[in-house]
């Protein structure tokens, strides 16, 4: 089999795979605290999760094989931090995640780890500043900034969990 035969295999192979739950979340804030203990009690409860392993540098443009895990998980949860804004990677991932939303009538769920969602709704604190970089950063592109914002405020007025508020 010639390499475009496996390639496009392999492909098919995870495009037929759906997921439960895609987790999306800053890793320097939380792949070794909160993100790992849920991820370990989802897959307890025998519930398929996508969780993105990858240590490499990332770019700004997000990888199909991530937005195709985006686009067939019944479910995303979005676990908001403190610098999850800084990552524009993040960020693009979330405007994806609200357009299959909106799209496939998916189900979006924030958790707001340690942050305000107000902070979040109004891109204030930390978020204020992660945006003054993306700005200076994508002046060529705002228009991919304003869509950013908007999906901020969009996911921190949905119904969510609040890790500060014990229950």
């Amino acid at each position: 089999m010639d390499a475009g035969g496996a390639s496009s295999s392999a492909s098919s192979l995870f495009t037929s795979k759906k997921y439960d739950v895609f987790l999306s979340f800053k890793g320097e804030d939380t792949r070794n605290t909160f993100t790992s203990h849920f991820y370990a009690a989802l897959e307890r409860k025998k519930i398929k999760t996508y969780i993105d392993e990858e240590s490499l540098e990332r770019g700004d443009k997000i990888s199909p094989a991530l937005l195709e895990a985006i686009r067939i998980s019944k479910i995303s949860i979005i676990v908001f931090s403190k610098d999850y804004a800084s990552s524009s990677w993040c960020l693009s991932e979330l405007v994806h995640i609200l357009e299959c939303h909106g799209e496939n009538i998916r189900m979006v769920i924030p958790i707001f780890y340690n942050v305000d969602p107000s902070h979040i709704r109004k891109q204030e604190g930390s978020y204020r500043e992660a945006f003054l970089k993306h700005e200076e950063h994508f002046k060529d592109d705002m228009d991919r900034v304003r869509k950013w914002r908007v999906a901020l405020t969009e996911s921190a007025n949905l119904s969510g969990w609040d890790s500060r508020i014990t229950r």
